[in-house]
């Protein structure tokens, strides 16, 4: 017995001087892989006895990439349900969406960043455009939302983002951004928990606080995932939550993330009027399709009114101005023309050197009709029209909003759900990009004013509401009847439709009428009169939700 006692003794005491011995030599391993390199079987015997290695976050080196930046700015707290495994499995079955997702996100992805730590606003929030537009600046709904963070008309005018003839502020990367964050702010103080801040990002505030109520009344927890809620809305924060999961550890989905450099690399320049949009493409030796990405707010392919910016890549900027001055030195550009009463199109475009068609073509008109009198046409004043004939077969016109809305694309890539249709993709090669950023310092502070400026009066928000339902209200029955006359002059529709010319709901029905979903399963029908609901309506350029007005 005391033989056997001896033995076991000295094992246990063997095997505990053989553990610390590892404890203390495996991290010098971990932290000199030369030294591993040099000695070989000391490799092999710590890969036998180490334990496997765990990527921490080493907050006291600079980010290697935006994406690393990303992970150590997340604040929000995991949400953990059968949902998020769900759509986990929805997006990792997608590895080629998720490449061409990602890579095209990182040409706003550094702005995004640096706003969200300017205002000390989880990074989370960095990965939201990918469940809104899939990081389309151009994605448009059948609700008429549009932009990265997909607003609808009434809600940009609330937060200060122009929209006419000329251009779509809920396009520009820059101010859309500063308005959606805003009102991220604004939800999350009202509820003070991100998950219900994001829940009234998609289905509205007001319709958060009844859901609230709800609970309240009955006894339930008033809290995220207790909530009865759209199986819209339901899928939202989880579908965030997956993309979160993913970038947080790609190595473990074996998914390998773009690099996009951590550092600025674009920077605006002043816009002056006379220019078009493809002499400015050509001015920054980029393709027009690129140029379009990182100036996506345009609704006419020449600038005719002082107070615009490029957004230019931060070597070829003083080049491009350089050019530019060149340019307008020459004496030539665009201009407009107001037509006179009894003017016609064609004696126009005869006036101008240019076709009817091309004339209608860089207006944005139809290929019937007239235009009345004193409506103003963009002209060429001695410059060659080709940049701007090219530039305008990618634009989404205002007045052709209806119509279209996005690029228009060469070929097709890989859609978020094989039941949704046609993603609006940008024609964008990672392959043949640079790293890619945002000026931050210097875009910034050109929109400053316009950013505080869009921030919304709260103390008048309850005023507005309640008038804003009344009026949805009253006019919900004109516009069921305006929809039923719509109907009985669909033959005419069918016939567009039959030559390639997709219909879309109008304006006026947009808040009554909720967008059919296709990525997201399951879009929940706005409530009446609910203008305090979320951000939104509809956004469907590639699959969208639901969105309620504001």
């Amino acid at each position: 017995m005391a033989t056997r006692f001896t033995l076991r003794r000295f094992a246990a005491l063997l095997l505990s001087f053989a553990l610390v011995t590892m404890t203390q030599t495996s991290p010098a391993v971990a932290r000199d892989p030369i030294d591993m390199a040099a000695a070989p079987g000391a490799s092999e015997a710590g890969a036998i006895g180490a334990a496997p290695r765990v990527l921490t976050l080493d907050l006291t080196r600079d980010a290697n990439d935006i994406w690393d930046r990303i992970r150590r700015g997340f604040g929000m707290p995991d949400l953990d349900s059968p949902l998020v495994a769900e759509q986990q499995l929805f997006y990792l079955n997608r590895p080629a969406f998720l490449k061409q997702v990602f890579a095209r996100g990182g040409r706003y992805l550094y702005y995004i960043v640096d706003e969200l730590e300017r205002r000390g606003m989880p990074t989370e929030l960095a990965l939201l455009p990918m469940v809104e537009s899939s990081y389309n600046p151009l994605a448009y709904s059948r609700a008429h939302a549009s932009g990265l963070w997909q607003f609808i008309p009434s809600t940009g005018k609330h937060y200060n983002l122009t929209q006419d003839h000329w251009v779509d502020e809920r396009r520009n990367v820059i101010t859309s951004t500063n308005a959606a964050l805003d009102y991220l702010q604004t939800i999350y103080e009202m509820h003070g928990d991100w998950h219900l801040a994001l829940a009234s990002y998609n289905w509205g505030e007001g319709a958060v606080k009844r859901a609230l109520q709800r609970n309240i009344d009955d006894g339930r927890p008033a809290e995220y995932s207790y909530l009865r809620m759209p199986d819209e809305t339901r899928n939202y924060v989880p579908k965030l939550q997956a993309i979160k999961n993913i970038v947080s550890q790609p190595e473990l989905f074996h998914i390998e993330l773009p690099y996009v450099a951590n550092e600025m690399q674009f920077v605006t320049v002043s816009a002056p009027p006379g220019i078009d949009l493809g002499t400015a493409a050509r001015h920054a030796d980029m393709p027009l399709d690129e140029f379009l990405a990182l100036n996506p707010g345009f609704n006419r392919p020449a600038i005719t009114t002082p107070g615009h910016t490029f957004v230019i890549p931060a070597d070829r900027a003083s080049r491009f101005e350089a050019r530019l001055a060149e340019t307008l030195r020459s004496g030539t550009g665009w201009r407009t023309h107001t037509v006179e009463p009894g003017e016609r199109l064609d004696a126009i475009a005869e006036q101008y050197g240019l076709t009817p068609a091309q004339l209608r073509q860089l207006n944005g008109l139809g290929s019937q009709g007239g235009v009345g009198a004193g409506h103003a046409l963009l002209v060429p004043d001695g410059i060659d029209p080709a940049g701007a004939l090219e530039a305008s077969r990618l634009l989404p016109f205002a007045s052709a909003a209806v119509r279209q809305q996005g690029l228009r694309l060469s070929g097709s890539t890989e859609s978020a759900s094989s039941s949704a249709g046609n993603d609006p993709q940008l024609r964008f090669n990672p392959s043949k990009a640079s790293p890619i950023g945002l000026s931050s310092s210097r875009v910034a502070g050109a929109v400053a004013g316009r950013a505080e400026a869009g921030k919304p009066v709260r103390g008048s928000d309850a005023r507005r509401s309640k008038t804003t339902a009344k009026d949805a209200r009253e006019r919900a029955p004109a516009e069921r009847a305006s929809a039923a006359g719509r109907a009985r002059t669909s033959g005419s529709d069918a016939r567009k439709a039959a030559s390639g010319r997709a219909a879309t709901p109008k304006a006026g029905s947009a808040t009554t009428n909720a967008a059919k979903p296709s990525v997201r399963e399951g879009a929940p029908a706005r409530a009446k009169g609910n203008p305090t609901g979320g951000k939104n309506a509809p956004a469907t350029a590639q699959g969208k939700l639901t969105k309620p007005a504001r």
